[in-house]
Protein backbone atom coordinates (compact mmCIF):
# COMPACT_ATOMS: atom_id res chain seq x y z
CA UNK A 1 0.00 0.00 0.00
CA UNK A 2 1.42 3.47 -0.90
CA UNK A 3 2.85 5.51 1.97
CA UNK A 4 0.28 8.26 1.38
CA UNK A 5 -2.59 5.83 1.87
CA UNK A 6 -1.02 4.50 5.06
CA UNK A 7 -0.81 8.05 6.40
CA UNK A 8 -4.42 8.69 5.47
CA UNK A 9 -5.48 5.44 7.14
CA UNK A 10 -3.62 6.48 10.30
CA UNK A 11 -5.45 9.81 10.16
CA UNK A 12 -8.78 8.00 9.78
CA UNK A 13 -8.06 5.92 12.88
CA UNK A 14 -7.17 9.00 14.94
CA UNK A 15 -9.93 11.39 13.80
CA UNK A 16 -12.66 10.10 16.19
CA UNK A 17 -10.15 10.12 19.05
CA UNK A 18 -9.33 13.72 18.17
CA UNK A 19 -13.02 14.62 18.54
CA UNK A 20 -13.14 13.17 22.06
CA UNK A 21 -9.87 14.87 23.02
CA UNK A 22 -11.02 18.27 21.76
CA UNK A 23 -14.28 17.85 23.68
CA UNK A 24 -12.34 17.00 26.84
CA UNK A 25 -10.09 20.03 26.24
CA UNK A 26 -13.14 22.29 26.48
CA UNK A 27 -12.60 22.12 30.26
CA UNK A 28 -9.83 24.69 29.75
CA UNK A 29 -12.17 27.14 28.00
CA UNK A 30 -15.60 26.80 29.68
CA UNK A 31 -16.03 28.44 33.07
CA UNK A 32 -18.95 26.32 34.30
CA UNK A 33 -19.32 22.56 34.77
CA UNK A 34 -21.57 22.06 31.75
CA UNK A 35 -21.74 22.98 28.09
CA UNK A 36 -23.93 25.83 26.85
CA UNK A 37 -27.40 24.38 26.22
CA UNK A 38 -27.80 25.84 22.73
CA UNK A 39 -24.34 24.71 21.66
CA UNK A 40 -25.01 21.23 23.01
CA UNK A 41 -28.30 21.01 21.10
CA UNK A 42 -26.73 22.17 17.83
CA UNK A 43 -23.85 19.68 18.18
CA UNK A 44 -26.15 16.81 19.18
CA UNK A 45 -28.52 17.48 16.27
CA UNK A 46 -25.67 17.92 13.79
CA UNK A 47 -23.93 14.73 14.99
CA UNK A 48 -27.21 12.79 14.78
CA UNK A 49 -27.72 13.88 11.18
CA UNK A 50 -24.15 12.99 10.25
CA UNK A 51 -24.30 9.55 11.87
CA UNK A 52 -27.65 8.58 10.34
CA UNK A 53 -26.50 9.59 6.86
CA UNK A 54 -23.19 7.77 7.41
CA UNK A 55 -25.00 4.65 8.59
CA UNK A 56 -27.09 4.55 5.41
CA UNK A 57 -24.63 5.62 2.70
CA UNK A 58 -21.31 4.48 4.19
CA UNK A 59 -22.39 1.24 5.89
CA UNK A 60 -25.81 -0.25 5.07
CA UNK A 61 -25.88 0.40 1.30
CA UNK A 62 -22.31 -0.95 0.80
CA UNK A 63 -23.24 -3.99 2.93
CA UNK A 64 -26.18 -4.78 0.62
CA UNK A 65 -24.16 -4.08 -2.52
CA UNK A 66 -21.48 -6.48 -1.34
CA UNK A 67 -24.18 -9.14 -0.86
CA UNK A 68 -25.67 -8.62 -4.33
CA UNK A 69 -24.79 -12.21 -5.28
CA UNK A 70 -27.61 -13.33 -2.94
CA UNK A 71 -30.17 -11.78 -5.27
CA UNK A 72 -33.40 -10.77 -3.56
CA UNK A 73 -31.93 -11.87 -0.23
CA UNK A 74 -29.10 -9.31 -0.47
CA UNK A 75 -30.72 -7.43 2.40
CA UNK A 76 -30.29 -10.37 4.80
CA UNK A 77 -26.67 -9.80 5.99
CA UNK A 78 -27.42 -6.10 6.42
CA UNK A 79 -30.58 -6.85 8.39
CA UNK A 80 -28.89 -9.39 10.65
CA UNK A 81 -25.85 -7.21 11.27
CA UNK A 82 -27.99 -4.13 11.92
CA UNK A 83 -30.17 -5.88 14.51
CA UNK A 84 -27.10 -7.40 16.18
CA UNK A 85 -25.54 -3.93 16.40
CA UNK A 86 -28.68 -2.53 18.03
CA UNK A 87 -28.82 -5.52 20.39
CA UNK A 88 -25.17 -5.24 21.39
CA UNK A 89 -25.48 -1.57 22.40
CA UNK A 90 -28.76 -2.30 24.15
CA UNK A 91 -27.03 -5.01 26.17
CA UNK A 92 -24.20 -2.63 27.06
CA UNK A 93 -26.70 -0.04 28.28
CA UNK A 94 -28.51 -2.68 30.35
CA UNK A 95 -25.24 -3.74 31.99
CA UNK A 96 -23.97 -0.18 32.41
CA UNK A 97 -26.75 2.40 31.97
CA UNK A 98 -25.59 5.48 30.11
CA UNK A 99 -26.18 8.51 32.31
CA UNK A 100 -27.45 11.44 30.25
CA UNK A 101 -26.06 14.91 30.66
CA UNK A 102 -29.53 16.35 31.30
CA UNK A 103 -30.37 13.98 34.14
CA UNK A 104 -30.62 15.43 37.63
CA UNK A 105 -27.34 15.10 39.48
CA UNK A 106 -27.31 13.46 42.89
CA UNK A 107 -26.27 15.73 45.72
CA UNK A 108 -22.96 15.53 47.53
CA UNK A 109 -19.37 15.22 46.32
CA UNK A 110 -19.30 11.43 46.73
CA UNK A 111 -22.54 11.01 44.75
CA UNK A 112 -21.34 13.36 42.01
CA UNK A 113 -18.02 11.56 41.72
CA UNK A 114 -19.85 8.24 41.46
CA UNK A 115 -22.05 9.64 38.69
CA UNK A 116 -19.06 11.09 36.82
CA UNK A 117 -17.17 7.80 37.15
CA UNK A 118 -20.13 5.88 35.74
CA UNK A 119 -20.39 8.40 32.92
CA UNK A 120 -16.68 7.91 32.17
CA UNK A 121 -17.02 4.12 31.99
CA UNK A 122 -20.24 4.31 29.97
CA UNK A 123 -18.81 6.69 27.36
CA UNK A 124 -15.60 4.63 27.15
CA UNK A 125 -17.64 1.48 26.59
CA UNK A 126 -19.69 3.18 23.88
CA UNK A 127 -16.56 4.50 22.17
CA UNK A 128 -15.15 1.05 21.39
CA UNK A 129 -17.83 0.01 18.84
CA UNK A 130 -17.59 3.49 17.31
CA UNK A 131 -13.87 2.90 16.80
CA UNK A 132 -14.70 -0.49 15.30
CA UNK A 133 -17.14 1.19 12.90
CA UNK A 134 -14.32 3.30 11.48
CA UNK A 135 -12.03 0.26 11.45
CA UNK A 136 -14.62 -1.79 9.54
CA UNK A 137 -15.02 0.94 6.93
CA UNK A 138 -11.25 1.27 6.53
CA UNK A 139 -10.87 -2.53 6.43
CA UNK A 140 -13.50 -2.69 3.69
CA UNK A 141 -11.52 -0.13 1.69
CA UNK A 142 -8.23 -2.00 2.23
CA UNK A 143 -9.73 -5.33 1.16
CA UNK A 144 -10.98 -3.90 -2.14
CA UNK A 145 -13.98 -6.21 -1.89
CA UNK A 146 -16.43 -3.43 -1.04
CA UNK A 147 -17.74 -0.31 -2.72
CA UNK A 148 -16.57 1.78 0.23
CA UNK A 149 -13.95 4.34 -0.79
CA UNK A 150 -11.28 5.92 1.36
CA UNK A 151 -13.16 9.23 1.22
CA UNK A 152 -16.34 7.57 2.50
CA UNK A 153 -14.44 5.95 5.38
CA UNK A 154 -12.84 9.27 6.32
CA UNK A 155 -16.21 11.02 6.13
CA UNK A 156 -17.58 8.41 8.56
CA UNK A 157 -14.63 9.05 10.90
CA UNK A 158 -15.31 12.80 10.81
CA UNK A 159 -18.98 12.20 11.60
CA UNK A 160 -18.11 10.12 14.66
CA UNK A 161 -15.56 12.74 15.75
CA UNK A 162 -18.28 15.40 15.69
CA UNK A 163 -20.47 13.18 17.85
CA UNK A 164 -17.56 12.58 20.24
CA UNK A 165 -16.93 16.26 20.93
CA UNK A 166 -19.89 16.81 23.30
CA UNK A 167 -19.24 13.42 24.94
CA UNK A 168 -15.67 14.45 25.79
CA UNK A 169 -17.05 17.69 27.24
CA UNK A 170 -19.71 16.07 29.41
CA UNK A 171 -17.00 13.96 31.03
CA UNK A 172 -14.35 16.61 31.65
CA UNK A 173 -16.57 19.55 32.67
CA UNK A 174 -18.34 17.85 35.64
CA UNK A 175 -15.10 16.17 36.70
CA UNK A 176 -13.39 19.57 36.90
CA UNK A 177 -16.11 20.75 39.26
CA UNK A 178 -15.74 17.65 41.45
CA UNK A 179 -11.97 17.09 41.34
CA UNK A 180 -10.95 20.76 41.32
CA UNK A 181 -8.32 20.15 38.63
CA UNK A 182 -8.69 20.99 34.94
CA UNK A 183 -5.69 18.83 34.02
CA UNK A 184 -7.08 15.73 35.77
CA UNK A 185 -10.52 16.31 34.24
CA UNK A 186 -8.99 16.58 30.76
CA UNK A 187 -6.86 13.48 31.38
CA UNK A 188 -9.90 11.32 32.20
CA UNK A 189 -11.85 12.66 29.22
CA UNK A 190 -8.81 11.99 27.02
CA UNK A 191 -8.56 8.41 28.32
CA UNK A 192 -12.20 7.70 27.46
CA UNK A 193 -11.35 8.09 23.77
CA UNK A 194 -8.25 5.85 23.72
CA UNK A 195 -10.39 2.78 23.06
CA UNK A 196 -11.52 4.20 19.70
CA UNK A 197 -8.21 3.97 17.80
CA UNK A 198 -7.64 0.67 19.62
CA UNK A 199 -10.94 -0.73 18.30
CA UNK A 200 -10.19 0.57 14.80
CA UNK A 201 -6.64 -0.85 14.72
CA UNK A 202 -7.75 -4.29 15.94
CA UNK A 203 -10.44 -4.38 13.25
CA UNK A 204 -8.02 -3.31 10.50
CA UNK A 205 -5.42 -5.90 11.56
CA UNK A 206 -8.07 -8.60 11.24
CA UNK A 207 -9.08 -7.47 7.74
CA UNK A 208 -8.06 -10.75 6.11
CA UNK A 209 -10.24 -12.74 8.48
CA UNK A 210 -13.14 -10.32 8.28
CA UNK A 211 -13.53 -10.02 4.50
CA UNK A 212 -16.11 -12.85 4.24
CA UNK A 213 -18.27 -11.28 6.94
CA UNK A 214 -17.77 -7.62 6.02
CA UNK A 215 -21.47 -7.07 5.11
CA UNK A 216 -22.44 -8.21 8.61
CA UNK A 217 -19.75 -6.06 10.25
CA UNK A 218 -20.63 -2.95 8.23
CA UNK A 219 -24.30 -3.23 9.15
CA UNK A 220 -23.40 -4.10 12.77
CA UNK A 221 -21.52 -0.79 12.94
CA UNK A 222 -24.56 0.96 11.45
CA UNK A 223 -26.84 -0.57 14.08
CA UNK A 224 -24.50 0.51 16.88
CA UNK A 225 -24.39 4.07 15.54
CA UNK A 226 -28.17 4.31 15.07
CA UNK A 227 -28.63 3.13 18.65
CA UNK A 228 -26.39 5.93 19.91
CA UNK A 229 -28.37 8.45 17.84
CA UNK A 230 -31.79 7.31 19.08
CA UNK A 231 -30.80 6.64 22.69
CA UNK A 232 -28.38 9.50 23.32
CA UNK A 233 -28.27 12.26 20.74
CA UNK A 234 -31.91 12.83 19.76
CA UNK A 235 -33.28 12.94 23.34
CA UNK A 236 -30.59 15.46 24.33
CA UNK A 237 -31.22 17.50 21.18
CA UNK A 238 -35.02 17.67 21.50
CA UNK A 239 -35.47 18.13 25.25
CA UNK A 240 -36.69 21.48 26.56
CA UNK A 241 -36.55 24.78 24.68
CA UNK A 242 -34.72 25.60 21.46
CA UNK A 243 -35.31 22.15 19.93
CA UNK A 244 -35.67 23.88 16.54
CA UNK A 245 -31.95 24.67 16.72
CA UNK A 246 -31.13 20.97 16.98
CA UNK A 247 -33.49 20.22 14.08
CA UNK A 248 -31.59 22.69 11.89
CA UNK A 249 -28.33 21.13 13.09
CA UNK A 250 -29.66 17.67 12.21
CA UNK A 251 -30.63 18.78 8.69
CA UNK A 252 -27.24 20.38 8.10
CA UNK A 253 -25.37 17.34 9.42
CA UNK A 254 -27.39 14.90 7.33
CA UNK A 255 -27.05 17.03 4.19
CA UNK A 256 -23.29 17.50 4.68
CA UNK A 257 -22.64 13.80 5.23
CA UNK A 258 -24.79 12.84 2.24
CA UNK A 259 -22.91 15.26 0.00
CA UNK A 260 -19.51 14.17 1.29
CA UNK A 261 -20.26 10.48 0.87
CA UNK A 262 -21.65 10.80 -2.66
CA UNK A 263 -19.31 13.51 -3.95
CA UNK A 264 -16.11 12.10 -2.44
CA UNK A 265 -17.14 8.46 -2.82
Amino acid sequence: MPTTNIQILALGVLIPFLGTSLGAASVFFFKGDSMNTKLQKVLSGFAAGVMIAASVWSLLIPAMEQSSSMGKLAFLPALIGFLLGIGALLLIDMLLPHLHVHEEKPEGLKANLKRSTMMLFAVTLHNFPEGMAVGVALAAYISGSSTITLSAALALAIGIAIQNFPEGAIISLPLHHELGSRKKAFYYGFLSGVVEPLGAIITILLTGIMVPILPYLLSFAAGAMIYVVVEELLPEASEGEHSNISTIGFALGFALMMVLDVALG
